[in-house]
């Protein structure tokens, strides 16, 4: 009987965050400490099973209540129901037939919930690498971001970039660059320039999630789509700027600068201030890490910061300082796939 077990991690943007969904440039991680997890087995009908997180029990009204406020009203089954859609419609647009035989999915994630690690977006890569080796489908790599995301756009109507997308279907360390005279079609998909670059050229990097806060991606970004295509000049003028840190985060990589990767990290945090109507919560998890001398920004929607920090010293004083306000610090595990075989989760 087939089965095929698919996994994609949580990631953090470094540099460059929002640009990617503004035709900008981005440096993102991904973050193998955290994953979702995706199962499947042939089966005599299309089933899907609920996960343990995805709760439909409660204690009482107020336990529903609390659940919905860290959670939102969502969970893990419209993703994979959306993205078996997608992958359907994607396949007979394309002319790729699909065999008649059904599948069961089981799935899980230990990926921080709504505070900006990617969560959703790497449960929809896990499927869609289940979906490809159960159908037999050679998909481009460069074009599977691009699906990923339209499941999340036009299916479920999130607010997102390819950024995250990006990374999880590469895994690494990512260097993206959106830029229209970038875009090529590929499997009549729009794709745009991904450069893989070597993980060993980071430097010690923290990345810290508060434990009970946290807001789905669409608020987070609230009206900032709608005053970008109004040609609002702050936001137009900032998502041309955090590109141009993306650019030249990229070249301190290459150089080892490692101060210079700091202060454009620093950086880009600022330039989003200047446009996001931002919680005081999440500007106390950046202003904690900075008073401990690391550099910090957010990793993604809000909820997660990530910097460049000195030594195990300096670890453990931001891990200190952020713990008394709620967030756990870890060392963010990254590491470049050594094959095709590893990057698709076998």
């Amino acid at each position: 009987m087939f089965l095929t077990r698919k996994r994609a991690y949580a990631r953090a943007g470094l540099v460059g965050n929002p640009s990617d969904g503004y035709h900008g440039k981005t440096i993102s991680l991904s973050v193998r400490n955290f994953w979702a997890e995706v199962v499947l087995y042939e089966w005599d009908s299309v089933d899907i099973v609920l996960a343990e997180g995805d709760r439909a029990r409660f204690n009482s009204v107020h336990d529903l209540a609390r659940d919905v406020r860290l959670h939102g009203y969502y969970g893990g089954i419209r993703l994979i129901k959306a993205t078996i859609k997608r992958f359907v419609e994607h396949c007979a647009a394309n002319g790729i037939a699909l065999h008649e035989r059904n599948f069961s999915v089981r799935y899980q994630s230990n990926i921080p919930r709504q505070v900006g690690l990617a969560g959703s977006s790497a449960l929809i890569t896990a499927t869609l690498r289940c979906l490809l080796e159960f159908y037999g489908i050679d998909m481009p790599l460069q074009a599977q971001p691009t699906l990923i995301l339209k499941v999340e756009q036009d299916e479920l109507g999130i607010t997102a970039g390819l950024q995250d997308r990006v990374i999880q279907a590469y895994e690494g360390l990512v260097y993206m660059d959106f830029d229209r005279s970038r875009e090529q079609m590929i499997d009549a998909l729009p794709c745009y320039h991904y450069e893989p670059l070597d993980p060993s050229l980071l430097p010690p990097l923290y990345l810290a999630y508060h434990v009970s806060l946290g807001e789905p991606t669409e608020v987070f970004h609230n009206n900032i789509r709608e005053r970008y295509n109004r040609g609002e000049a702050a936001v137009v003028d900032a998502m041309a700027h955090a590109a141009d840190l993306a650019a030249r985060a990229r070249e301190a990589l290459l150089a080892g600068d490692v101060p210079a990767l700091s202060a454009l990290v620093d950086e880009n945090f600022e330039t989003r201030r200047r446009i996001y109507a931002l919680p005081p919560w999440q500007i106390a998890q950046i202003e904690a890490a900075r008073q401990c001398g690391a550099s910090a920004q957010f990793a993604g929607s809000g909820g997660a910061i990530v910097g460049v920090y000195r030594d195990d010293a300096q670890f453990g004083a931001i891990s200190r300082a952020l713990a008394a306000i709620g967030s756990k610090t870890i060392r963010p595990l990254v590491t470049a796939p050594s094959s095709a075989a590893e990057r698709a989760g076998a």
